[in-house]
């Protein structure tokens, strides 16, 4: 591991910070932020799609004042992690197997750091796709939270067929590099009005948030590209077919959902038999970006899942 930028001052998290780089199996090179406060444990924070860490220090500082410790990294194509694509702001990967890399030289890494344990996930949208893969792969986790779980892509039926012939024509055709039509080239935060946006009813951390990628814009990505829209379908399919893991899980979704499918969380949800889902009313899809009250609400709900789960004959092996 070695030092990597961190934009302290945009991410407005705890004072102790410190970002490394590492390297997957594959030789990608990733960028991991950990702030290691917090006794009670570590809590690895699987972010969404087009997302980077400094985008987390308002979570980390929540966690924080609840007990925890708290890493998380950039996935490979976003963030400063490496990016495999001539034009950088495609949201790009060939298959989500990837991602798994991904979670094995991270969670080697906050245990060669040494960091408290037990470990809790927080995942959120494409991190909890990401994140369920993981726990049927045997992350070492305790328990986990997920924000508005990418378990399904909110798109119409008819549209969903198209999508997935499109993917597999461009795969063959050694297009999937290509922007899914009626994407942009631009970060949707920082286009998008406050008014009509799809993450969040709380007008100052929408600010916030587009603040970063001024102050910042080498951390932002645009549209998903073809291949990742192909990958995206079939791994939520994969994980459709298998069972909830034996593990205690907390969902929280917005009633005003408008990117993942609600109907495939609630599935979901009703047969995880250690599970719980709450659905905030008029919430979108950033629950933890919402209100004050609504954020306060979900840490409250997360730190006491991580309380509970800490008896030692919880423990994963």
């Amino acid at each position: 591991m070695s030092g990597a930028p961190f934009h302290a001052a945009l991410a407005r998290g705890p004072a102790r910070a410190h970002a490394d780089w590492i390297r997957t199996g594959d030789g990608v090179r990733l960028r991991t932020v950990v702030w290691p406060e917090g006794a009670a444990g570590t809590v690895l924070i699987f972010s969404g799609r087009t997302e980077y860490a400094e985008k987390y220090g308002p979570a980390a500082e929540a966690l924080r004042r609840r007990g925890f410790a708290s890493a998380t990294l950039d996935w490979r194509g976003q963030g400063l992690s490496d990016r495999s694509l001539r034009d950088p702001l495609v949201g790009h990967v060939d298959d989500f197997a990837s991602y798994q890399q991904d979670v094995t030289a991270f969670v080697a890494a906050l245990r060669a750091q040494g960091l408290p344990e037990p470990f809790h996930l927080l995942a959120h949208s494409m991190g909890g796709c990401i994140g369920l893969r993981a726990l049927h792969e045997g992350l070492p986790v305790r328990a986990a939270c997920f924000s508005a779980p990418m378990w399904g892509i909110r798109v119409h039926a008819a549209l969903r067929i198209v999508a997935a012939a499109l993917g597999a024509l461009a795969r063959a055709t050694g297009l999937g590099h290509r922007y899914v039509p009626g994407t942009g080239t631009r970060s949707y935060v920082a286009t998008a009005a406050f008014d009509t946006n799809v993450l969040t009813r709380d007008p100052e951390m929408f600010a916030w948030m587009q603040e970063q990628l001024v102050q910042a814009p080498e951390l932002g990505l645009a549209g998903p590209s073809l291949d990742w829209l192909r990958a995206a379908f079939e791994e939520t399919a994969r994980l459709k077919r298998l069972p909830a893991p034996d593990l205690p899980a907390l969902c929280i979704v917005g009633s005003a959902e408008k990117v993942v499918d609600l109907e495939e969380i609630q599935r979901r949800m009703e047969g995880w038999g250690r599970g719980e889902l709450q659905i905030v009313p008029g919430a979108e899809h950033e629950v933890m970006m919402d209100r004050p009250e609504v954020r306060d609400a979900f840490f409250d709900a997360a730190a006491a899942l991580f309380r509970a789960s800490a008896d030692p004959d919880a423990v994963r092996s």
